[in-house]
Parts: structure tokens; sequence; C-alpha cells
């Protein structure tokens, strides 16, 4: 099941299980809501050990925070992978800094 998975990819799967298509509101308030948990288990440092559940960890947060980012951005039509590129040219002109994508 594991293979390499681009933001595009991961927006698609979602999309293909998710279909609140008009709930802006309801996503944005999931998305804090996850952000407070990770905050949490930020703070007592709960890691996932090996062999062990995702349950309860930063790592669970992560990806429920990852999720809903991606629940806003597919519901607005906005690709992420592509702005994760155009947002890179902004930071590069803003920082004086090579492009992290470039060789």
């Amino acid at each position: 099941m594991e293979n390499d998975l681009t933001i595009r990819k991961l927006q698609e799967c979602i999309k293909s299980i998710d279909h609140k298509n008009n709930s802006n509101d309801k996503y944005m308030l999931k998305l804090i809501e996850e952000v407070g948990e990770l905050a949490e288990v930020i703070r007592k440092n709960k890691r996932r050990e090996k062999g062990e559940t995702i349950k309860g960890t930063i790592e669970e947060e992560l990806q429920d925070v990852l999720y809903y980012i991606v629940c806003l951005a597919n519901i607005n039509n906005i690709d992420l992978q592509e702005c994760v590129y155009l947002k890179e040219k902004l930071n590069c002109k803003k920082y004086n800094r090579k492009n992290m994508f470039e060789d």
C-alpha cells in the first residue's frame, strides 16, 4: 500500500471519499480542532513508537491537520501542489535565497 504519494494524488484520493462540497466553514472548524489536538500531543511529546498504533500521537494529528487542509483546497478547487511551487518562488524573492526545488 505504501508508495510515493504526491500532493495532487492525496487531493484526488480525499476527493474520492469526502463529498462535503459546500462545507468550507465545517472544514475550517475541523482544521482548528485538529490543530488544537496537535498542539496538545506536541506539548506532551506523544510520538509513535515502532510497532505501536498511531492513535493519540503527533503523527496522527499531523495527518488529521493535513487531511482538512486538503479538504479545504478541494472544495475551493485549489491545486495544492501548484501552490507549493508558486509560494516557493515568492519565498525565494522575499528571503533572497535559492529555490529549494531547483538543482
